[in-house]
């Protein structure tokens, strides 16, 4: 069998799983043998029933009864179903789609079970449980000294893999058992250098997948699952440490720090500037003093003052002239995500110019400003787009604030020095491509993000970006006052809320779904909806107040809309599903109610928090949660007692595990290579060889099968 087989050529497909393999994007023997087990069904994890807890993958063992098969009463789905007993009591099993397993077993088998349990309005039950017939008697095995010396060479028996309807771990387990009979792995070539796997002490490929999908024992999965996780890591760092050294192979315009006039400029700030803040305008600045264009990203929490940094780092560019001219200035590319946050950047950008004669421009799809206006020097006026575009092409303009619409064909900068990008634009390699001159000169750029990103993804994800951390909020601020609120002290919640609003404060409702969910379906979850708690809180609640929605369903300008109202204060209680996360800044809104927190990462909860600190008025966050389980409880408590959001996120990852923190799934890791962001040291290694081979070989030369490798897991990369 070759690696290239298309499965369908090789094993007799019926319709169903034609359509699932096809679904899970698996075509040929190659795709199959890198679908790897999620976890393995060991037997030392065997639970007594008793102990079963609802949402957890569980192993029991024990003898089974009540086989049956039936249609589902509504849905008229096939389903298998039967009970299974060992000596602390009872739980009932539901085969899904999957009728025939109950005639696949007897009466009074002894069978261990691995599923999720599963809670419905009639008890617990294993739903969709893998088996696995057993001659082990359903004793508490835990304590069995008979049993121990054969539990050793069960334990790692079964892999579970990503299932769909239409295939399950059986017939995955079954299928690569016959690959791997087949020898298909004697001809394979190890993509990673050798001396690498030996520095590391990894396995090579050939083993590596052997012993992930046919592992003897936990040593040797783990092993395989290092190695995968490494290789992921790695691929990623080399595409993007190539990237870096790409972009440095362009010259920049040097920009020299004029040290009195940007102390002047800072001191004129309405708050003092922290340490941290000190410290990355230095940093900034100095790495503009280069030949080659700066790659940064500055971290900070929301209201620790990026802005400000932005700020004096486009003051420094622009009050320098082009190379070798004595006249006109350098410019400066500002981006924001949303419309409402580049006007909010726009009107800040006044505040801090406002004394010097230097004209700011605002582009976006509504409209365009600039800043001064002739009739009235102290505010803005609204111009043309076809006007814009010709003062910044002839330089007249030298800061340009807006949303995409800056990198667009159409906009033409004469001496393009700095380009800002904020809130989490992963401005990736092709973007980058645009800003470069034909004469090979590309800007300086400075990327920024308010999302807390544990060291080990930061590195990973930004890995052709140098980090700049902003961990200290300005003096002055008070800290949000965080309470996790029980359903009992809800109505009393709601009176503190109410006398700030009387005050003339704001107050953000964040839900988990947008609307209701189907009753019909059983598995729905019965969280919160943005659009029935607006109702709810407009009839019951706070009738006197305007109450607005927002959610990703409603068009843009209806958003943009939404927003404008809540900014002026015409809406005091806003709804909104957690898309007002990134790029609202509202200063009187103090208040926020999260509803069903514990459905949100701690990381992203602690973004939705941020939206209330944005003045010195004392800010109030209202956590709802019906948690039922110590851990959930233990986790909330955290955002309490946390200092800042590095924390937090370092913390999630710890405690929800691979693939759960906020937004992983959007940065195309996969579960098993997040599994390896949790390990620094991991993360290091394969930045230090990613970065040695780049050097060595920038085009990977040496390396076919790495640099195809690398093509494949990153996707597009830019190698001549």
């Amino acid at each position: 069998m070759e690696l290239s087989d298309k499965l369908e050529t090789k094993f007799r497909l019926d319709i169903n799983q034609k359509k699932a393999l096809h679904k899970l994007n698996l075509f040929s023997v190659h795709d199959l043998l890198f679908h790897f087990p999620v976890r393995y069904s060991d037997m030392s994890e065997i639970k007594k029933i008793i102990e079963l807890v609802p949402g957890e993958i569980s192993t029991v063992c024990g003898k089974i009864s009540n086989l049956k098969t039936k249609k589902g009463f509504k849905s008229k789905i096939p389903m298998g179903e039967a009970e299974i007993e060992d000596l602390s009591g009872k739980i009932k099993i539901t085969w899904f789609h999957q009728a025939y397993l109950a005639k696949m077993i007897h009466e009074g088998d002894n069978v261990k079970l691995t599923g999720k349990v599963t809670e419905s309005k009639y008890g617990l039950y294993l739903a969709n449980p893998e088996f696995e017939k057993t001659s082990l008697m359903p004793i508490d095995s835990h304590d069995s000294l008979f049993t121990k010396g054969n539990m050793d060479n069960q334990g790692y028996s079964f892999p579970i893999y990503h299932e769909t309807k239409g295939i399950t771990s059986k017939w995955f387990y079954h299928t690569i058992e016959k690959i791997l009979r087949d020898k298909t792995l004697d001809n394979i070539e190890d993509y990673i250098p050798k001396d690498i796997l030996k520095k590391y002490n990894l396995p090579t490929l050939k083993t590596s997948l052997v012993w992930i999908h046919k592992p003897k024992n936990k040593k040797d999965a783990e092993s395989a699952r290092k190695r995968f996780a490494f290789e992921e890591v790695f691929c990623i760092q080399l595409e993007r440490q190539h990237d870096k050294l790409e972009y440095r192979k362009n010259k920049s315009f040097q920009i020299k720090t004029k040290e009195k006039e940007k102390d002047e400029f800072v001191k004129r700030f309405p708050f003092t500037p922290t340490d941290s803040q000190k410290k990355s305008i230095q940093t900034i600045l100095k790495d503009m003093g280069k030949t080659f264009p700066m790659s940064r990203l500055l971290e900070g929490d929301v209201g620790s003052g990026k802005t400000a940094v932005a700020a004096t780092a486009a003051y420094t560019t622009v009050i320098q002239t082009p190379n070798g001219q004595g006249f006109g200035n350098l410019q400066v590319a500002y981006m924001a995500p949303t419309e409402i946050l580049a006007a909010q950047h726009f009107e800040s950008f006044i505040q801090y110019f406002r004394h010097l004669p230097i004209n700011i421009g605002l582009i976006t799809g509504s409209g365009c400003r600039k800043f001064p206006s002739k009739v009235s020097p102290e505010g803005w006026t609204n111009i043309s787009r076809t006007q814009l575009l010709k003062w910044t092409a002839e330089g007249t303009i030298p800061i340009l604030i807006g949303t995409h619409a800056l990198i667009q064909k159409t906009v033409k900068f004469k001496n393009l020095a700095l380009v800002i990008i904020d809130e989490q634009h992963r401005f990736g390699t092709a973007q980058r491509r645009k800003l470069v001159r034909k004469d090979n000169i590309a800007p300086h750029l400075l990327s920024m993000t308010a999302t807390p990103i544990p060291r080990t993804l930061a590195l990973t994800i930004y890995g052709d970006l140098d980090l700049s951390l902003l961990n200290e909020m300005p003096a002055g601020r008070k800290q949000i006052i965080t309470e996790i609120i029980t359903p009992n002290k809800r109505e009393e919640t709601y009176e503190e809320i109410r006398k700030e609003l009387k005050n003339g404060r704001q107050l953000y409702v964040i839900c988990p779904r947008i609307f209701e969910p189907d009753p019909e379906k059983e598995l729905a979850l019965n969280v919160k909806s943005t659009v029935s708690e607006a109702k709810r809180l407009k009839k019951e609640v706070f009738q006197e107040y305007e109450i607005g929605i927002l959610h990703s369903k409603i068009s843009k300008e209806k958003k943009e809309e939404v927003m404008k109202d809540f900014t002026e204060n015409n809406i005091q209680i806003l709804c909104a599903t957690s898309v007002i996360e990134v790029g609202i800044n509202v200063s009187n809104a103090t208040m926020i109610i999260i509803e069903g927190a514990e459905r949100f990462g701690l990381a992203q909860l602690h973004q939705l928090r941020g939206r209330v600190i944005r003045s010195n008025h004392q800010a109030y966050c209202y956590i709802f949660a019906d948690a039922k389980s110590d851990k959930t409880i233990q986790r909330l408590k955290a955002l309490k007692t946390a200092k800042n959001g590095f924390e937090l996120a370092e913390l999630d990852l710890t405690l929800r595990g691979s693939g759960e923190l906020g937004g992983t799934k959007q940065w195309g890791i996969s579960d098993l290579g997040m599994e390896a962001i949790k390990n620094l040291k991991m993360v290091e290694a394969a930045r230090t060889e990613a970065i040695r081979l780049i050097d060595e070989d920038s085009e990977l030369t040496k390396y076919p099968l790495l640099k195809n490798k690398v093509k494949e897991k990153a996707g597009e990369f830019h190698f001549e």
